[in-house]
């Protein structure tokens, strides 16, 4: 396994030797005291310096294995007002020592000092994995740094260990996974992705300034607000396949922060990790904290390139079927069609509907537990509803499996309603701060899963949820930000790091039952929902197998959501459903083909009230599920090629997958509105063979007039393929199959 959540997450790869490595390959020069990991497209390089700093010296597109780097040199400073321990850049920096660029670790020593100055001791070689222990100068505080570089990508991912080996308690300030720094320059791009709720992933794009650019979650999880997940590139990424791009994403899934700085001496630091807002982590001697993974590359093709090489990554090392997950079953959810008024029958006329069209995988949503007639009660008490289910689970779930489907239940394990049982029992088990009030969104609070006995609860009801039902998949959901992140009954709870405990082993005991719920349960699949996208980072992608992307399902909006998520994230793991026309979003009414030809780009789901379906629209959706079937490896586990992006108002989107084998490829084409007559714009298609010929099958929609049935793939890619499109919110797809 690759380094995944937190560096225990590890696997070792061989060492090779070639000019340019043909795999990952971790040697340090004795005589320059150099680090170098190399792949065959990447180089990372870094030295120790004479002060016995580690400083970053190259990142960027492969050297060869002589080509000279170093020695690590420090800079000699430029004023009394900016020293040297400052504009010299440091690989993992302690906040001490005249630094006042942002630190990757900041310590309070009982005794008052806050000056920590970290330096080399010693490193291990072991395969492709690289450690590094650092120390302070004179208090017993280590670090060790994690580096570990996939062979396929160049990806790195890098964390840290912060030991206390003293005699005395010592509190954590501010610690980050580790600092990324690029070449020195002042003509560089940042892109990120920020939103709200219903509008998550949407892609912006800045000069980097002379100062600091922030992108956080204040709110005990991932959040919509922005995402862990930054590239860089020198101007304005201008084309999609060209130019250097450097990129990163942070796996972790509770509040985080990264930074972006451009210092005096125009040089670009990103330093990423837990967020030190109302941050404290103390440290009894013997005791250590551990950083989340952050992972980061570098494409010198653009980021269309940087997309995919994060999506390989993604695929082979961090989903929790990984290096093969199984393809997403075309799902559909109950929710749209009955929200709480859920009922046995009323689930079996929907899954027999949705059985018709070709759907494997029937998930029944809100209202199934407790009291759970609408959002104001319930939540907390997970037993079966015996007005809404007298026989328990147990007969919609053999009707779902006769119908050739599997079954799935919504959860959200980490909420209560005050209007509970368990609430009722345990008010001491939410998030609080003792004679405050709390604060409630959506009619509920938040349960401290940090606390061991939460922990145990949520655990011991979903573990038996599995055992009494033949359930294979869990739609997690999670509807609210924290508020009153208060822990009144830890141990100690008074002292300084102590309660802001609950900022990291909350979400330590999120991955913990996830992951012991996949060992008990090995079939289990499990899909992240907040409110939508709130909750999407490689943190949590190691431990569920799909993302809910947005609440929004309108089929246009979904076109820049879904551009913006696959700038970081896999289309294998984008859940997309079609629902129902108007949208509830925007009232917009489009074709039905039009909603599905939209969500086929990523994991298909349907979620209309089948109830009210037509004839015809059976058909249309039986015949374009089974398309989706012949396409889906390509969609969701190929090479994405964004063509034309939806952002800027662009009248105009189109994307092609590419199955990994080359043998086949989809492209989906969309336009907004046809203005003055002007055609659809010819479509360069990207990735293919060119000395092989592919036929031309359409899924919907025709191409131009005098378009080839079969041609080369050079004539694809050279001469285009142009789409018949004319008019208002109107979509058409084509297959590409090499023939023998």
């Amino acid at each position: 396994m690759f380094i995944r959540i937190a560096a225990r997450f590890l696997f070792l790869a061989c060492i090779a030797a070639d000019i340019i490595p043909t795999h990952a390959a971790v040697q340090f020069d004795e005589a320059r005291k150099v680090f170098r990991l190399d792949s065959p497209g990447v180089t990372y390089a870094f030295g120790i310096n004479e002060r016995g700093e580690l400083q970053p010296l190259y990142w960027g597109a492969a050297l060869s294995a002589d080509d000279p780097i170093g020695p690590a040199k420090s800079d000699p400073g430029v004023t009394s007002q900016d020293p040297s321990t400052s504009t010299t850049p440091q690989e993992f920096a302690g906040w001490g020592q005249g630094l006042y660029t942002e630190p990757a670790l900041k310590i309070t020593f009982p005794d008052g000092n806050r000056d920590l100055v970290l330096h080399y001791v010693s490193h291990k070689i072991d395969g492709q994995t690289l450690t590094v222990l650092l120390k302070d100068i004179e208090r017993s505080l280590f670090v060790i740094l994690r580096y570990q570089m996939d062979a396929d990508t160049g990806i790195i991912g890098r964390s840290a260990l912060i030991e206390n080996r003293g005699t005395v308690r010592i509190v954590v300030n501010s610690a980050s996974a580790a600092t990324w720094t690029l070449p020195p320059g002042s003509d560089y791009s940042v892109r990120y992705l920020a939103g709200r709720w219903g509008g998550e992933f949407l892609p912006y794009q800045q000069r980097i300034q002379p100062s600091e650019t922030v992108l956080e979650s204040r709110r005990g999880a991932t959040g919509q607000q922005n995402n862990p997940w930054f590239a860089i590139a020198r101007g304005d990424f201008a084309d999609e396949e060209s130019g250097g791009v450097w990129f990163g994403a942070l796996a972790w899934s509770g509040s985080w922060r990264i930074s972006i700085e451009l210092d005096q001496i125009r040089q670009v630091r990103v330093t990423g990790g837990y967020n030190p807002f109302d941050f404290a982590y103390a440290l009894a001697p013997g005791e250590h904290l551990e950083t989340p993974v952050f992972y980061a590359g570098y494409s010198a093709n653009g980021a269309g390139e940087a997309s995919r090489l994060l999506h390989r990554f993604e695929l082979a090392h961090i989903l929790p079927q990984a290096p093969q997950p199984r393809p997403r079953p075309v799902l559909y959810n109950s929710w749209y069609a009955t929200e709480f008024n859920v009922d046995e029958a009323g689930q079996i006329q929907l899954a027999e509907a949705a059985a018709k069209i070709g759907v494997e995988r029937f998930v029944m949503d809100d209202g199934w537990f407790g009291q759970r007639v609408n959002d104001f009660a319930g939540l907390g008490d997970w037993y079966v509803n015996p007005k809404k289910f007298p026989n328990g689970l147990k007969p919609l779930i053999d009707k779902v499996h006769a119908l050739h489907m599997d079954f799935g239940l919504w959860v959200e394990p980490e909420m209560v309603n005050p209007d509970s049982d368990l609430y009722r029992k345990h008010p001491d088990w939410v998030l609080n701060f003792p004679g405050r009030p709390r604060t409630e969104a959506r009619q509920q609070l938040v349960l401290n899963l940090a606390r061991p006995d939460v922990r145990q609860y949520v655990f011991h009801f979903l573990d038996t949820l599995l055992k009494e039902n033949d359930i294979s998949f869990l739609k997690w959901d999670y509807n609210r930000s924290w508020s009153e992140p208060g822990w009144p009954a830890i141990a100690n709870a008074a002292q300084d790091g102590e309660q802001q405990k609950v900022y990291v082993k909350f979400t330590e005991n999120l991955y913990s039952i996830l992951a012991e719920l996949r060992a008990k349960h090995p079939g289990i699949e499990i899909e992240s929902c907040s409110s939508g996208g709130g909750r999407a980072d490689l943190g949590i992608m190691h431990f569920t197998d799909q993302i809910w992307t947005s609440d929004d399902t309108d089929p246009f909006d979904r076109l820049r959501i879904q551009d913006g998520f696959t700038q970081a994230y896999s289309p294998g793991m984008m859940v997309a459903w079609v629902t129902g026309s108007p949208n509830w979003e925007n009232h917009r009414t489009t074709s039905l083909e039009y909603r599905f030809l939209s969500a086929m780009q990523g994991a298909l789901g349907v979620g209309d009230n089948l109830n009210n379906w037509t004839a015809e629209e059976f058909a249309t959706a039986t015949r374009l599920i089974s398309e989706y079937k012949l396409v889906r490896e390509a969609v969701q586990h190929g090479s994405l090629y964004r063509l034309l992006s939806p952002r800027d108002g662009s009248a105009f989107t189109a994307t092609e997958s590419v199955s990994l084998d080359k043998n086949q490829a989809v492209v989906f084409a969309f336009l907004h509105s046809s203005e003055m007559g002007y055609p659809f714009p010819i479509l360069y298609v990207k990735g293919l063979d060119p000395e092989a010929n592919y036929a031309l099958t359409p899924i919907a929609g025709k191409p131009a007039e005098g378009t080839p049935q079969t041609a080369s793939g050079r004539y694809w890619m050279q001469h285009g393929l142009e789409p018949e499109l004319h008019g208002d919110f109107q979509a058409a797809a084509f297959r590409l199959d090499k023939t023998r």
